[in-house]
């Protein structure tokens, strides 16, 4: 039977949406969770947490007329257990027949595919540039994107495809116009959303140095001033060199030449107060150096990282805050919610940003973990050579980032 197809159970079953759950989580209530995914989906991607229990009991064991004892007596009978699956369907048919034995349960709409939907807004309470910064943040992959507004315009980095109506909506209630939309590099991990809000009307940025990579959709020349004047007569996306500046009100984003992770990485500095690093330094590691090159090219890649953080993010003043595209379970947030961090702090707490490029190379290349799921047709994607719906790309996305080497080989004592 497919996990989708599971007829509507006998008993009434609550339901819980997973907004809920998240706010039950982050309030440090204790969750009882049963996946109810094949074992492979639960061991690469689940819903984790200090207070969250979580045990995976696929949903074939309860298709039985009679379910084995030893089935139930994984389930426990003493507290609430929320059900859930890929898409709602095998949870709610889990959760009726566990109701129908006695157990306190409810089921998680949309399993965790409503899961990957959450998509929260925080303000950064310690940039202190011209206007005001928002982090966007995506649980359920640790994706992180940027929203700058002042003075009537506004300006998102790293987009993701999934939300392009929510930024439209987000500026048009906080009374801005979006002016630009920035990315990072050629995402391995997420669809990008700079291509959908460029076709809204928003003036779409990558990288001059990621269009070598083979980008289908870049404008002919880059800019050598106000983005705008680098499309007048040129068709496809505006492309940034190192140097290049964005106005935004009276704010500034600078890009910043950071390869590494690929080598078209680039950072963006947002006037003077916070680096959107990208993929290039996360609040809990350094970038995974082996997504564009393959094994062979990640140790000259891990060079040229050990280069740009140490000639060009380092160097910034030590209260200059550094953001990432992503963060991960060992990331721990600011105390304004944010994943955010001081560059002295990074300098303090970080081994990898102390030791010499030897060093350095061989800590980031001896322990990385798996490659992003479906990372291929990702990258093919966001360089315009694949097309996918909505849906597809959606899909493709699902699961944990994985672009960051392993935090437990850089992170300080």
């Amino acid at each position: 039977m497919n996990a989708d197809d599971f007829p509507t159970p006998d008993v009434d079953v609550e339901s819980t949406d997973p907004e809920s759950l998240k706010n039950r989580i982050d309030a440090g209530e204790d969750v009882m969770l049963l996946d109810a995914r094949m074992q492979s989906d639960y061991d690469e991607w689940r819903i984790d947490g200090e207070n969250v229990t979580s045990i995976n009991v696929p949903y074939f064991e309860f298709l039985e007329d009679d379910i084995d004892e030893g089935v139930l007596d994984r389930v426990p009978d003493d507290r609430e257990v929320t059900v859930l699956c890929a898409k709602g369907g095998a949870s709610e048919y889990v959760a009726g027949t566990l109701a129908e034995h006695g157990y306190d349960v409810n089921h998680l709409e949309d399993g965790m595919n409503g899961w990957a939907s959450i998509y929260e807004a925080v303000e950064v309470e310690r940039y202190d540039g011209a206007g005001t910064l928002l982090q966007y943040q995506r649980p359920s992959s640790g994706c992180l994107g940027y929203l700058l507004y002042n003075d009537g315009e506004a300006a998102i980095i790293d987009p993701l495809r999934a939300f392009t109506d929510r930024y439209l909506e987000d500026a048009a209630d906080l009374g801005v116009d979006l002016q630009y939309a920035l990315d990072t590099h050629i995402h391995a991990d997420h669809i990008s959303g700079v291509r959908d809000l460029d076709a809204e009307g928003v003036e779409g940025v990558i990288p001059e140095a990621a269009v070598d990579r083979g980008v289908t959709y870049a404008a002919e020349q880059s800019s050598t001033g106000p983005a705008s004047q680098a499309r007048q007569d040129a068709d496809g996306l505006t492309t940034a060199e190192d140097g290049d500046t964005f106005d935004v009100g009276d704010a500034t984003i600078k890009t910043v030449s950071t390869p590494g992770h690929t080598t078209g990485m680039t950072s963006y500095l947002v006037d003077g107060s916070l680096l959107a690093t990208g993929d290039g330094l996360f609040i809990e590691s350094v970038a995974r150096p082996d997504l564009e090159e393959g094994d062979e090219g990640a140790p000259e890649a891990a060079r040229m990282l050990y280069e740009s953080l140490q000639e060009r993010v380092l160097p910034l003043p030590d209260d200059t805050l550094v953001g990432g595209a992503h963060f991960s379970d060992a990331a721990e947030p600011a105390e304004d919610g944010t994943f955010t961090a001081p560059i002295g702090e990074f300098v303090e707490e970080m081994d990898a940003l102390t030791m010499g490029e030897d060093a350095f190379v061989e800590l980031v290349l001896s322990d990385m973990p798996p490659r992003p799921a479906n990372y291929e047709e990702i990258i093919a994607t966001n360089l315009g050579q694949n097309a996918v719906d909505d849906e597809e790309a959606f899909t493709l996305e699902l699961g944990p980032n994985n672009c960051a080497a392993s935090q437990e080989s850089l992170a300080g004592d």
